[in-house]
């Protein structure tokens, strides 16, 4: 087994009209053990932007940390929030230093990944609204996290428009 499939997951984003969507599973195991059914994988950098981390979840928090401390020095400096495409390089600069990963656009993640993949090629249109954009994804992922032992314990999905952010949690498979 994989170290990156030690505590499973489920992470899928989509973009719709003028909005963007997030979301997680909410389980955290130990393989087929669980240990919590509230983790967090979805973390906040600033109102607009997300960043969701899958694989071993020591590693994830770490990596927030660093992530957190290199933004708020370019806030300081730069006196402004980071954008999305200079946040994208800051991750694949960090993740590069230790030859992890390079830049790269996924929009799934996890141990959920490959039923995540289907579901989302099967649900997924261009240009969705918010609602309908809300409405695919949680259905992408908590079909997919069906399919998935080490994932589960419903959802917890972003939906971020240019003027709020919607927070829901997703009631799903709970064993």
């Amino acid at each position: 087994m994989s170290i990156f499939e030690y505590n499973g997951s489920a992470l899928v984003a989509m973009v719709g009209k003028n909005c963007f969507a997030i979301a997680s599973d909410r389980r955290l195991g130990v393989q087929l053990q669980t240990i919590a059914t509230d983790f967090q994988r979805i973390y906040k950098i600033h109102e607009k932007l997300f960043i969701g981390l899958s694989g071993l979840a020591t590693d994830a928090q770490t990596l927030y940390q660093r992530l957190v401390f290199r933004h708020k020095l370019y806030q300081l400096r730069e006196e402004r929030y980071m954008k999305p495409e200079t946040f994208a390089s800051l991750v694949s600069a960090i993740l590069y230093e230790k030859k992890r990963a390079c830049k790269r656009f996924c929009v799934v993640a996890g141990t959920a990944s490959e039923s995540l993949y289907g579901a989302c090629e099967a649900m997924f249109k261009p240009d969705m609204e918010a609602e309908e954009l809300f409405e695919t994804i949680s259905q992408a992922l908590l079909s997919s996290v069906d399919r998935d032992c080490l994932s589960g314990w419903g959802g917890h999905v972003y939906v971020v428009t240019p003027t709020e952010v919607t927070e829901r949690i997703l009631k799903g498979r709970m064993d």
